[in-house]
């Protein structure tokens, strides 16, 4: 889903990238710097960047752009550093679906048309519903991230062939870590199915959706949180009476965008004793990617078992 004005990740004009260059990253690794004898892999975010590290392994160096968890990922403003790493990737893995427009962008300034670029929403296949917009955060559905290390293991070959038996081990061990993860949605699906959620963002809804879970959050609501807009009155008051009136059995809440109208949403929640599932958007301090969804699933069953 393209993301409102107000919500477009700021971008620099190249003329400033080039006046700028040399100032501080907000990356988390190399800043584009390969070491000789390493793929130069450039995600953009820490999530993807990580899926890259359990892949490529020590053949690879990974810089990730964004990668603070206190960071709201949509409000994201792309510096000099980023298109320094993106002019000299050689594989590139994106979102797309409008959640890091910046990727391209930077990509097609920084004069880099070699670079293998993987687009998760493009390789995931899912697109928008009929009336309905696309939900981006596809890094929350468990057999897209299986095809994202699938697609990662192969741009990695083609940049590197002569370690392929490596990626496409490492890929079939992360693959093999999703399975557990996908077990435990079944599992909260056949204890839980059909019990309704509230959510503030769209964040977790392809987990909530393989958990079996209804989303019951007017789409208004969750929407405009989601765009920085503000909500209507009404649908404030519809929102919050889904606590008072008992018909959800968790709130899935996406602590990384927070403000006034999803503050009162979580005090609600707690008023009424319902449980609140924090996520975010990007890897909390500490965590993989697997440990991370661990902790994000396990969290929900939790909630749901209360």
């Amino acid at each position: 889903m393209s993301l409102s004005t107000s919500r477009r990740l700021a971008l620099l004009t190249s003329a400033s990238l080039a006046l700028l260059a040399g100032c501080g990253s907000s990356s988390d690794s190399t800043g584009g710097q390969s070491t000789p004898g390493r793929v130069a892999v450039v995600a953009s975010t820490d999530v993807y960047g990580d899926i890259v590290r359990r892949v490529g392994g020590d053949r690879v160096d990974v810089t990730s752009i964004i990668s603070d968890p206190d960071q709201d990922p949509h409000s994201y403003e792309a510096d000099p550093q980023n298109q320094l790493a993106l002019s000299k990737a050689e594989v590139v893995v994106e979102n797309g679906g409008g959640y890091d427009d910046f990727v391209g962008r930077m990509l097609k300034g920084g004069h880099n048309d070699s670079a293998r670029v993987i687009d998760a929403v493009k390789v995931s296949g899912k697109t928008a519903p009929k009336g309905g917009e696309l939900n981006e955060h596809v890094w929350y559905d468990f057999p897209t991230v299986a095809k994202v290390a699938d697609r990662t293991a192969a741009a990695l070959t083609e940049a590197d062939p002569s370690d392929a038996a490596v990626f496409e081990k490492n890929a079939a061990a992360f693959k093999a870590g999703l399975r557990p993860l996908e077990a435990k949605e079944a599992r909260i699906r056949k204890a839980h199915g059909g019990a309704g959620v509230a959510i503030t963002e769209p964040v977790p809804l392809y987990m909530t959706e393989a958990s079996g879970l209804v989303n019951r959050t007017p789409a208004e609501f969750s929407e405009a949180i989601e765009e920085g807009d503000d909500v209507s009155p009404r649908i404030l008051r519809e929102n919050l009476a889904l606590f008072s009136g008992r018909k959800v059995e968790a709130l899935v809440y996406n602590e990384q965008t927070t403000g006034p109208q999803t503050e009162k949403t979580e005090a609600a929640a707690k008023a009424a004793g319902i449980p609140v599932v924090p996520v975010t958007e990007t890897l909390p301090q500490g965590k993989d990617y697997l440990g991370w969804m661990t902790a994000n699933v396990d969290a929900l069953a939790s909630a749901l078992a209360k």
